[in-house]
């Protein structure tokens, strides 16, 4: 099996079937070794372990110029709240690409925000609001899961650092949008899977973060927090076939 792992972030799989691919900082540092030295000398602590937990089978590779595989040379592509960032003209063009790395009746699985999901959720929590004013306090939270990252300025890792720190993070890497944090658009399983047929793929469906067509998938750990539980609640997990 050659299953690629899109836009992983620190999210990655050690295991010898997975390519790790992303263009985040923390990869650029991982792969290199001298800023990977200098990078465990200055970052705090939880970012130094997060640094130091990546395994080695990660590329690093800006995704806006291709994927660098050949044609129809993997068996599964997978990305995991990857889609939901990129503009929508962009998002289309990222699928059909996808599909070209595929082997025929090879798998590409799809991890995003349910928007859905997430407005059922806010509808019933509005209804409950509307009989429990002790509710009311929370209400805004059932918005916050459908807009924050979309209107969010700051990235969330540096928000939480020193003042100086923060300072320095901003002038150098830029505000959320631009570090590729904030959401362009939001999904559900009837525009996502309308996007996967426009690009060419068959047998789509609707799966759970427990299961999958691929061969194996729980051995990989990708959905999977270190408790077995559902690493990203709130997800819908779509699989397609090229």
């Amino acid at each position: 099996m050659k299953i690629l792992n899109l836009g992983c972030g620190h999210k990655v799989s050690p295991h010898p079937d997975v390519v790790n691919i992303d263009w985040s900082m923390y990869v650029r540092v991982r792969t290199k070794p001298m800023l990977n030295a200098l990078a465990n000398a200055v970052l705090d602590g939880p970012r130094r372990e997060r640094l130091r937990r990546m395994p080695d089978n990660i590329m690093a590779h800006d995704l806006s110029k291709g994927i660098p595989f050949g044609d129809g040379t993997v068996d599964a592509v997978f990305h995991n709240n990857v889609l939901e960032h990129l503009d929508r003209e962009v998002a289309e063009a990222f699928l059909v690409e996808c599909r070209r790395v595929l082997k025929p009746g090879g798998i590409h699985r799809i991890v995003v925000p349910d928007f859905e999901l997430a407005a059922r959720q806010y509808l019933d929590h509005a209804a409950l609001c509307d009989t429990d004013a002790r509710e009311l306090d929370a209400h805004d939270d059932f918005i916050a899961v459908m807009l924050e990252q979309s209107v969010r300025r700051e990235a969330a890792g540096t928000k939480q650092q020193t003042t100086i720190r923060r300072w320095l993070e901003n002038r150098l890497l830029g505000d959320a949008r631009h570090r590729g944090e904030t959401h362009q658009w939001a999904y559900d399983r009837h525009t996502l899977a309308a996007k996967l047929q426009r690009a060419g793929y068959g047998q789509i469906r609707v799966y759970d973060f427990r299961t999958s067509g691929i061969a194996g998938w729980a051995q990989y750990a990708l959905e999977t927090a270190p408790d077995g539980s559902e690493y990203a609640p709130g997800s819908l997990y779509l699989e397609a076939k090229a």
